[in-house]
């Protein structure tokens, strides 16, 4: 469905390649430094120029700047090697062209300027530990050759690749808090709901794909007690290492942790109180922490922790963790089958529903006294669409009809943990035209997303009237969405 707000329709295809991308970590390497351009240096008396291009004493042209926005610049070729990054991921790059682009590539420094002026804080530490990721992610592109490496970006040592990559990624870290300050408080109410939904002419109302329910029953191996014991004393024994004789908590992460997607970053996570992330276990203990302190053994669903607490920097805490999975034995995951094809056999003879089979025999907390039922995360119901649901997910349950219970299944996650599960799906809708009664939430939720984007419009178009933008050469006969040349 196309939205009345058709101004930003290029800025929104834009966002989704960007976020399909490894865009801003390695798209243009332009610096943060305002080079100069042809146009001669700023008078001493004009304050506003004086104030807002930031000109630095000295610096040689390497290339040509295309746009200032705020304290930051643009280069003639940031398009073009935006372009071949977006090209490099796979991104069909005639779906908008340069200026489109140029547009996106303006608004993200206005976002990222404009962050600092409010004093917007990111984590440098967390910064970095992309920086490491980017970096070895690169590094496979060339087979490990740092110095290809930096023959591909035109840099002369790692030192100066890192520091540019860091710049990049903190503004683009920037503008995304940014955005989400703009856009943090808006809601809907069911009025503007409704008046939204009656203001689409019947003719282009959206179409939802066909949808159904899915509920399933979740069995785990059990861990026994003496394995349990074992873990939480080899945490002790970290913990006192660290403690006691100094030993770095990271390089404890990187030998032992579970965590294997974290030893990159030497189990580093940042939390902010505002924004749950992790589990309510996790977070309570993070939180209750102060700086340099390591806090005892603690279980999750994922299996026991220790959490180093780095840094607090207002809402935002730095916490490096260990995981350690108690370790299951091929009894238990027996046992755990045994359970579950008995828990299938009652319910298709009928002994039991899948509900009450759910509420009495599954070991997933979320989903058990709900009938089994799994929550979509994009929509936050019930209802999930074929065509958008996760693929794992849709090839267990491609084949199955409404009400038929699934063969046992055994999944086995990230970590190596195993599970033993039956799936079932019902409430079966198909493909039909939007009613807004039976898709109110997606009505709503389309009604909260153009109330965003009238937000961010008028965001726009009031910061960039109060900021120093300049456009040169080719893009000033570009048609912005925006008001970037202020005409």
């Amino acid at each position: 469905m196309q939205l009345r707000t058709n101004n930003l329709k290029s800025i929104i295809n834009l966002k989704q390649a960007f976020i399909f991308s490894f865009i801003l970590c390695a798209n243009s390497m332009f610096a943060q430094e305002i080079i100069p351009d042809e146009d001669p240096e700023p008078k001493a008396e004009d304050p506003k120029m004086v104030k807002d291009s930031l000109v630095s004493a000295g610096a040689q042209k390497i290339d040509g700047v295309a746009a200032v926005v705020g304290d930051y610049i643009l280069l003639d070729s940031d398009v073009n090697r935006t372009k071949m990054q977006l090209e490099a991921q796979g991104v069909n790059t005639s779906d908008f062209s340069n200026c489109e682009l140029f547009g996106k590539l303006l608004e993200d420094k206005l976002y990222a300027h404009q962050a600092i002026q409010d004093s917007i804080i990111v984590s440098d530490i967390e910064i970095q530990s992309y920086v490491d990721q980017q970096v070895q992610g690169f590094l496979q592109q060339t087979n490990g050759s740092m110095d290809a490496l930096l023959k591909l970006y035109n840099k002369e040592d790692e030192k100066s690749l890192r520091e540019e990559i860091f710049e990049i990624n903190k503004s683009q870290k920037l503008a995304q808090q940014m955005q989400q300050k703009i856009v943090e408080e808006v809601e809907v109410t069911p009025e503007e709901v409704r008046q939204f939904f009656n203001d689409i002419p019947k003719d282009q109302r959206p179409t939802f794909g066909t949808e159904l329910r899915v509920a399933q029953i979740v069995v785990e191996p059990q861990v026994t007690e003496e394995e349990k014991e074992k873990v939480i004393e080899r945490l002790n024994e970290m913990r006192a290492d660290v403690l006691e004789n100094g030993v770095s908590f990271r390089s404890k992460v990187v030998l032992y942790t579970d965590d294997k997607a974290s030893i990159s970053n030497g189990g580093l996570y940042t939390l902010n109180r505002k924004r749950p992330k992790m589990v309510k276990e996790f977070r309570q203990v993070a939180f209750s922490l102060k700086e340099g302190e390591i806090s005892e053994p603690f279980a999750t669903e994922y299996g026991y922790h220790i959490i180093y607490l780095e840094k607090i920097r207002g809402q935002e805490y730095d916490v490096r963790h260990i995981l350690l999975m108690p370790k299951v034995s091929d009894e238990e995951i027996k046992k755990a089958k045994e359970k579950i094809d008995k828990v299938r056999e009652e319910i298709v003879s009928g002994e039991i529903t899948f509900a009450e089979a759910a509420s009495k025999y599954s070991d997933e907390r979320e989903t058990k006294y709900d009938g089994g039922q799994l929550i979509n995360p994009t929509t936050q119901d019930y209802n999930f669409e074929l065509t958008n649901m996760d693929p794992e997910l849709y090839s267990q349950i491609q084949n199955l009809k409404d009400d038929e219970i699934s063969y046992v299944l055994k999944d086995q996650d990230r970590t190596g943990k195993i599970k033993f599960k039956i799936l079932k799906v019902s409430d079966r809708v198909n493909e039909h035209v939007a009613n807004y009664a039976q898709d109110y939430l997606k009505i709503k939720e389309l009604a909260l997303s153009e109330k965003r984007l009238k937000t961010i419009e008028k965001w726009q178009e009031e910061t960039i009237s109060d900021t120093f933008i300049k456009i040169n050469g080719e893009y000033r006969d570009c048609e912005f969405a925006s008001n970037w040349l202020k005409k």
